[in-house]
C-alpha cells in the first residue's frame, strides 16, 4: 500500500532529485506539492517544481506558492549552492503546468482534510509553511501521520558551524514545528552528507541516450561556486532525496529517539541541540532542565544501499551496478590497506 505525502520544497538541485524520485517510487503517493522560498525566491521554486514534474512525465499533481520569507528574517537565497536559477544551470523545457490559484497553507490543509488516511509531510526546506499551517490550523495535526524533515544535525552544521541550513533559515518555524505535538523524524546533516552517487556513475548518466538520466547526472554534477573563479569538488550527494528514501526503506538507517531543540539566539541561532547522554545531567537533577521535543533521529545510513535504491527506483540500473561495483572495490582496497 502506498505512503500518502505532501512535499513542503524550496526546489533547488537536490530537492530536484526528491521530486523525481518520490514521483517514481511505486510506494509513495505524492498528494500536492507546497513551495518555499529557500535556495531560490519563491517564484523561481515554483517554475523550477513545475518544470521537475514534467521532466519526471508526472501525473498531475496540484503545486502551491508559500510563503516568500522566513516569519523573522528577511529572505536569503542560497544562490552560490544551487545557482542563480536554483538548478545549477540545469535547463529543463518550459511547462504548460500551472500552479494553484489557493497558497500552499490552503493546498495542505485540503489535501489532508480531504484524505481518508493520516499523510506524512515531507518537508525538504525551510519549515515556513509547516509553521504556518500547524499555527493557523492546529486541528490538521491529528491528520498528519508525521512529519519527515530535512534538516538539523546531532554535529556539525553547514549555514554556520553548527546549523544546518533549512533550520537556520528559519528557526523559529522550526521550533514552532518540532513544538506541535506531531511526530517527528530528522533526517539531518549526520546522513545527508553520505549518500551520494560515484562520480564516474553520474558522468554516464549526463552523457546517455536516457532522457531522465541525463537530468540526473547533470544535477548530480553539480557544484558550490565557492567564488566567481572557482567550485568546489564533486560530491554527488542525493542530498534531500535520502529524506524520502528514508521513507521508503527505513532498515537502510540507524535512528535514535532523542530530545531535541532549536537554539534561537546567539551565534547558535539555527542549531539543531540534540541530547545523546545516556545519563541525565545537572540540568535535570537539579530541575533547570526545559521539556524538549522528543523526535526520531537519522544517525547512521547504510550509504551504498540507498544510493543504489535511488537509481533503481528512476529506472537508472546501470549506474546502480556501477555503484555497487565502487562499493565493492572500495571495500577490497581497504581490506588490501589493512
Amino acid at each position: 500500500m502506498s505512503i500518502p505525502v505532501i512535499l513542503d520544497v524550496d526546489t533547488g538541485v537536490d530537492d530536484a532529485l526528491a521530486i523525481l524520485f518520490a514521483v517514481r517510487h511505486p510506494d509513495i503517493d505524492v498528494l500536492g506539492i507546497t513551495c518555499v522560498a529557500g535556495n531560490a525566491p519563491l517564484a523561481q521554486v515554483v517554475d523550477n517544481t513545475l518544470r521537475v514534474l514534467d521532466a519526471a512525465e508526472a501525473p498531475e499533481i496540484p503545486v502551491a506558492a508559500g510563503a516568500v520569507r522566513p516569519l523573522l528574517e528577511p529572505p536569503r537565497s542560497a544562490s552560490h549552492v544551487h545557482g542563480a536559477d536554483g538548478l545549477g544551470g540545469v535547463a529543463l523545457p518550459p511547462t504548460t503546468r500551472r500552479a494553484e490559484p489557493v497558497g500552499a497553507v490552503e493546498l495542505m490543509r485540503r489535501l489532508l482534510l480531504e484524505h481518508d488516511e493520516p499523510v506524512t509531510l515531507v518537508a525538504l526546506a525551510p519549515q515556513t509553511n509547516l509553521a504556518l499551517l500547524l499555527r493557523t490550523y492546529p486541528e490538521v495535526g491529528s491528520r498528519i501521520e508525521r512529519i519527515v524533515f530535512m534538516g538539523g544535525s546531532a554535529s556539525v552544521g553547514n549555514a554556520t558551524a553548527v546549523a544546518e541550513f533549512n533550520v537556520w533559515h528559519d528557526p523559529e518555524a522550526a521550533a514552532i514545528v518540532l513544538d506541535a505535538g506531531v511526530p517527528c523524524y530528522m533526517y539531518g546533516l549526520d546522513v545527508f552528507n553520505h549518500v551520494a552517487i560515484e562520480r564516474d556513475v553520474a558522468t554516464i548518466l549526463e552523457h546517455g541516450d536516457d532522457r531522465l538520466g541525463r537530468v540526473v547526472g547533470a544535477l548530480l554534477g553539480h557544484r558550490i561556486a565557492l567564488s566567481e573563479d572557482e567550485s568546489a569538488e564533486y560530491t554527488g550527494l542525493i542530498g534531500d532525496a535520502g529524506a524520502i528514501c528514508a521513507i521508503v526503506d527505513p532498515g537502510a538507517l540507524r535512528t535514535q529517539v532523542r530530545p531535541v531543540r532549536v537554539e534561537l539566539a546567539g551565534y547558535g541561532r539555527g542549531q539543531t541541540l540534540v541530547d545523546l547522554r545516556r545519563f541525565p545531567g545537572e540540568d535535570v537533577v537539579h530541575g533547570l532542565a526545559d521539556e524538549w521535543a522528543e523526535v526520531e533521529i537519522a544517525l547512521e545510513v547504510d550509504a551504498e544501499r540507498m544510493s543504489r535504491l535511488f537509481l533503481t527506483t528512476l529506472g537508472l540500473g546501470a549506474g546502480a551496478d556501477a555503484t555497487a561495483d565502487a562499493a565493492a572495490t572500495a571495500a577490497a582496497d581497504l581490506e588490501v590497506e589493512r
